[in-house]
């Protein structure tokens, strides 16, 4: 082979290992490259999985298991005070839980005042409606006197609520006569008490709300 045959040889030779090394550092690059990139896309899958069972990412989210506002330890009952704690409803009274006494007054024609007090021990809620005042085994009750609605009243101790009841407020004569009224707090009182009054005529009767005042108890003509 003459010189010149064999440089060109040489050459191409070089050339051609030239481009294998070149394809074979490719492959080797591209094959590092896609495992490099699996093993990051593995890392949080595996971090994940490892993470214990008492850590926040394996447990209930932050905060869970608290108690709830307005309760004190999760528990309670009552009207909420805004400041996470409970203030205790007041107690509603009943007929039994009051001393009554009964009064004839001239005024306005002539009415029965009522005074209610707490019995000694006891304190307890008038609510903000209509004293129930019933006649007798029939029925007869009385209706309201006044046309806007009264306030709840706390009795206790010496504290007293009033209210009047205008037995008869027809002009015509006639009525049924009684000489004991039947009083309580609401419609569903189980205790309602029976007050003398002496001899009263009963026609079409009206009460008051309940007022710690004896002068607003008056009832109208």
């Amino acid at each position: 082979m003459s010189g010149n045959r064999r440089k060109a040889l040489l050459v191409s030779t070089a050339v051609a290992c030239g481009a294998l090394l070149m394809t074979a550092c490719q492959d080797t690059d591209a094959a590092a490259g896609a495992g490099a990139g699996q093993g990051s896309a593995s890392t949080p899958a595996a971090a994940g999985a490892a993470a214990p069972s008492g850590s926040p990412a394996a447990g209930a989210s932050k905060g869970s298991g608290t108690a709830g506002k307005g309760t004190k330890g999760g528990t309670g009952s009552g009207a909420d005070s805004g400041n996470g704690e409970k203030k205790p409803v007041g107690q509603v009274c009943g007929a039994n839980d009051i001393s009554w006494s009964t009064k004839s007054e001239t005024q306005a024609g002539g009415y029965i005042l009522i005074t209610a007090k707490a019995k000694a021990g006891i304190t307890c809620v008038l609510p903000a409606a209509l004293p129930t005042v019933a006649f007798g085994s029939d029925g007869t009750q009385a209706a309201p006197a006044e046309q806007a609605a009264g306030k709840q009243i706390t009795l206790t101790g010496t504290t007293a609520a009033y209210a009047g009841v205008n037995p008869k407020t027809t002009k015509a004569n006639g009525g049924k006569e009684f000489n004991s009224i039947i009083v309580a707090v609401g419609d569903n009182d189980p205790n309602p008490e029976s007050l003398s009054v002496g001899t009263i005529t009963v026609d079409k009767p009206v009460v008051t709300n309940w007022h710690t005042s004896a002068k607003d108890a008056v009832p109208a003509g």
